[in-house]
């Protein structure tokens, strides 16, 4: 039993005692009342006229506190059997006024009773309610030939006693009258006492065998009551006891107690009944024994005792010599006769229910033989002893072959365990909490094979009953749909539930202290580029692949899957028998083993296909949990593509803190420019032989509002490929735009420099139609707008990026090459562009001076500008020496700190005013940005003049 059951029937059992204590004070007290009286009338009351008093009194007022009781008893409540209980009031009553009117003679008046007299009309009016009363108590046939039957069971009992009880006192009392010549009203009185007893008793002894489930306390209480009345009234006409009685005597007692357990029936056998109710569920759990049904047994033995009775009170008139009175032979042909109409009855229901029982049987035959279910019978030690002809379509075998089989032959070994603690658990529990039960096991089929079988298990005269049924199928179905679930679709690989499951268990389980314990990220580097190249089917073939040489590079105890797209992931769990050194090592080598696996090239089709892998790794630490340990691999990934593709990162807290640092600075970036927090600095480009400003280059500068400046290296970076991004590089167009018209009116035409990545120009929503507004919106001249490309961006487009620019060129926007020199697309941008002026990288100015080997390569370039007849900018001119270097390698203009820094406006057209800058080694010269503008080539605004290729 449950703790909470146990719990339940201690209180139960605690209510049940304290009800039995509230209840056992009025049974108490009844006996205490019942028991005096039975004392004071055993010791004559110590006087006559008290005798005489609770003789008479004392009984009327008993009988009258039944009928009191019976009768509000009626009333309380809308109960089933209130006119019983209404009749019972009535007898009662009639008994009350019986006692009070022999003590109006005897007490009141000093006489003695006359005989017939009102006294005699009450006594007799008591027992005709009582019997009506029972008649109602009693269960009520549902056919006519169980009334027929009910009144013939009256008759046989009343019948038997009235032949009993005849022969042995009631023929003497008849001819006693008649020789004293007794008149027919004391004649017929005297025998009237003892013939509404027998019928009394008759009818409670069949309301014994009849009597109804409902209220049965009460109604046994008052059968009892009634019971011991006509006991004492029975005693009261025996002619020995006649003759001698007077009121107040021994006999008063027992009335005194019938009337007074009759006025208890119905209040305190209601008490008990609520007590019983309580009993039963504190002893719901107790085992129960099954005992033969004595009191059915009885009733169906009822009319040949009856007819035992009679025959015995005939055999003792035979026996003692006397003649056999008419009375005696008429009642017992009688009582005969009722036996043999009842037996015919009998007989006849017998045959229908024969009839009905086996319709029924055949009925139910053809369900169980004609159910696709398999139903069998099990012995209480687990042999079959029935088996449904279902059997041998279901298991294949015959069901005479499995009778007699043991049930755990059938069972499959690592199943039975199980299915015999859930047959004990089931057993065990009580019938009407659970009173069947679900199990789900495997049995031998008549193949050899195991079948998945589900079947309902019921109680069965202490075995078992077990409807089963076929499951296989759904059970198949049920694992396919667990595996769909839990596996990638394309590669059959564990997906990202099961993945992170696997971690949760390695973390958790029994090896959660394993050193070495890792997991690994992987990425394919260039599998989108190859996708797009090859189309999608291709693509799908390479994953693929590639899934399975992942799951042919682990170990068997290890997890690989597929997180989606080309990311991979493998889990290596950790091995509790080696260092945590020599782990990390053997994690970091399976890695790099894998990095090098997934590289090798993949034969798609007719050709081959080559990517890489970048993978992170990050190993599992103390508490740590799986959610954080799959980021911390991500993040090593990612760092890894970050660090150059191709190659194996571990995870450092570090890389925690980065991230944490970006997304913070990305929270604040979103709100930069609705904020205003963005300014706009110019750097002006300096003529390097004359030093006039020939153009300034716009850069954007964020000052949040903590009071952080941050270049465009540091916010650009944050935002890349973001929205942000782009709404920015919109703003710094406009502003830069807006400005340099503005000083154009002030009369410093200047022309300005806008740096685009590339594939900004080539975003939908940056169209050229929105450069030509700005320029006409400001007022700008031709000229005097200049964008520079970056040419690093590998996902751009040479062939839309040359279409967009040249549609840039014809609004008379001039193109510069920025960054020329870093770039591994420097020389195809060359070929391919439309380009006006090329911006040397600050990598190649920085080692101009110190650096023999960058001073060729920049002089190289340099000469490539002059003869495409390009314009040269150097950016991050910063000292004297660079100028000179540059000027002599001949690049024409420079940008950086050896001239100024960034400036604002107001310090920007102070420069202006002043017009040149101070150039190391000046000599004379025409400026080659004359009158502040980029002076324009021949055919600058046609097509780039380039050597054939």
């Amino acid at each position: 039993m449950s703790a909470p059951a146990s719990t339940r029937g201690a209180l139960l059992a605690r209510e049940s005692g304290a009800g039995r204590t509230s209840a056992l004070l009025p049974q108490l007290t009844l006996g205490l009342v019942c028991g005096g009286y039975a004392v004071g009338a055993a010791t004559g009351w110590g006087s006559a006229q008290i005798a005489l008093f609770m003789g008479d009194f004392g009984l009327s007022a008993a009988a009258l506190a039944a009928a009191v009781s019976c009768f509000l008893f009626a009333r309380a409540a809308d109960i089933r059997f209130r006119p019983a209980w209404l009749l019972f009031a009535l007898s009662s009553l009639m008994a009350s006024g019986g006692n009070a009117v022999w003590g109006w003679y005897e007490c009141v008046r000093g006489v003695q009773v006359p005989s017939p007299s009102l006294a005699d009309l009450f006594f007799l009016c008591f027992a005709p309610p009582a019997i009506v009363g029972l008649l109602v108590l009693a269960k009520r046939p549902v056919t006519r030939a169980g009334w027929v039957c009910l009144a013939l069971d009256a008759w046989l009992i009343g019948g038997s006693l009235l032949t009993l009880s005849w022969s042995l006192a009631l023929a003497h009392t008849a001819h006693v009258a008649d020789a004293e010549g007794d008149s027919v009203a004391r004649a017929a009185l005297s025998l009237a006492y003892p013939l509404l007893d027998i019928v009394l008793v008759s009818m409670v002894l069949a309301l014994h065998f009849r009597r109804s489930s409902v209220n049965r306390a009460a109604v046994n209480t008052a059968i009892a009551a009634l019971a011991l009345t006509v006991l004492c009234d029975a005693l009261f006409t025996s002619p020995l006891l006649r003759q001698t009685y007077h009121s107040g005597q021994l006999l008063d007692a027992g009335w005194f107690a019938g009337s007074l357990l009759l006025a208890y029936a119905p209040w305190g056998a209601a008490r008990e009944a609520d007590n019983a109710v309580a009993d039963t569920e504190a002893d719901r759990d107790a085992p129960r024994t099954t005992s033969r049904p004595i009191a059915g047994s009885l009733a169906a033995l009822t009319p040949y005792l009856a007819a035992a009775v009679c025959t015995l009170g005939i055999l003792y008139n035979v026996i003692e010599g006397r003649r056999v009175d008419r009375v005696v032979v008429f009642t017992g042909c009688t009582v005969v006769l009722a036996l043999v109409v009842r037996q015919g009855i009998m007989l006849v229901d017998n045959i229908a229910l024969t009839q009905e029982l086996a319709q029924k049987e055949n009925h139910f035959r053809s369900l169980v033989q004609g159910s696709s279910d398999v139903i069998m019978i099990a012995a209480p030690s687990g042999v079959l002893r029935y088996v449904s002809p279902a059997a041998a379509g279901v298991y294949g075998r015959d069901a005479d072959e499995l009778v007699g089989a043991e049930l755990s032959s059938i069972i499959h070994p690592d199943d039975l365990g199980r299915v015999v603690h859930e047959v004990r658990r089931f057993l065990a529990a009580p019938p009407g909490e659970e009173p069947a039960t679900r199990i789900e096991c495997r049995f031998r089929s008549g193949s050899g094979d195991w079948l998945n079988v589900e079947s309902t298990v019921n109680r069965h005269q202490g075995g078992l009953i077990l409807n089963s049924r076929d499951v296989t199928e759904r059970v198949r179905l049920q694992a396919q749909l667990q595996h769909n679930a839990e596996h990638d679709p394309l590669t059959d690989l564990p997906n990202r539930a099961l993945f992170t499951s696997r971690v949760r268990q390695a973390l958790g389980g029994r090896r959660a202290g394993d050193a070495g314990t890792a997991v690994l990220f992987i990425d394919l580097d260039g599998f989108k580029a190859a996708n797009d190249r090859l189309g999608h089917q291709a693509g799908d073939e390479l994953l693929v692949q590639a899934a399975r040489r992942l799951q042919e590079s682990v170990r068997a105890g290890d997890t690989a899957a597929r997180l989606g797209g080309d990311e991979f992931a493998a889990l290596i769990v950790g091995d509790a028998g080696r260092e945590q050194d020599a782990r990390e090592c053997q994690v970091h080598e399976i890695a790099d083993r894998l990095r090098l696996t997934l590289s090798e090239p993949y034969r798609i089709g007719a050709g081959e296909v080559r990517v890489t892998a970048s993978i992170g790794v990050a190993f599992a630490e103390p508490g740590i949990s799986p959610n954080d340990l799959m980021r911390n691999a991500d993040l090593a990934m990612y760092r890894a593509k970050a660090g150059g593709k191709n190659r194996v990162e571990l995870y450092a807290p570090q890389m925690q803190a980065d991230v944490v640092r970006r997304s913070e600075l990305q929270t604040r970036l979103r709100g930069a420019l609705r904020d205003g927090e963005f300014a706009l600095l110019h750097q002006p480009v300096v003529h390097l032989a004359t030093g006039t400003v020939a153009a300034v280059a716009a850069q954007a500068r964020w000052r949040s509002a903590q009071g952080i400046l941050f270049t465009p290296a540091e916010f650009l970076r944050i935002a890349e490929d973001s929205d942000r991004t782009a709404e920015l590089g919109r703003w710094l167009l406009e502003e830069a735009v807006e400005q340099a018209a503005d000083r154009a009116r002030s009369g410093h035409p200047v022309p300005v420099a806008v740096r685009l990545p590339a594939r900004r120009l080539l975003d939908r929503g940056f169209p050229a139609g929105s450069v030509e507004a700005l320029l006409t919106r400001y007022g700008l001249p031709s000229g005097a707008l200049m964008i520079e490309v970056a040419d690093s961006d590998p996902r751009v487009s040479f062939e839309d990026l040359e279409q967009r620019l040249a549609a840039l060129r014809r609004l008379g926007v001039r193109i510069a090459l920025d960054g020329f020199g870093s770039g591994y697309a420097a020389i195809n941008a060359l070929r391919r562009l439309p380009i006006d002026v090329l911006k040397l990288d600050r990598g190649l100015v920085e080692g101009v001076v110190e650096s023999a080997r960058l001073h060729k390569i920049t002089s190289g370039l340099l000469r490539i500008a002059c003869d495409l007849g390009m314009q040269s900018v150097a950016d991050g001119v910063d000292v004297p020496e660079q100028v000179l270097a540059l000027r002599a390698m001949g690049c024409t203009h420079g940008q950086g700190a050896a001239f100024s820094g960034p400036l604002d406006e107001y310090r920007l057209r102070r420069a202006l005013a002043r017009g040149t800058f101070p150039v190391p080694g000046q000599v004379p010269a025409q400026p080659a940005l004359a009158g502040g503008s980029v002076p324009s080539l021949t055919g600058s605004h046609g097509e780039t003049p380039v050597p054939p290729t």
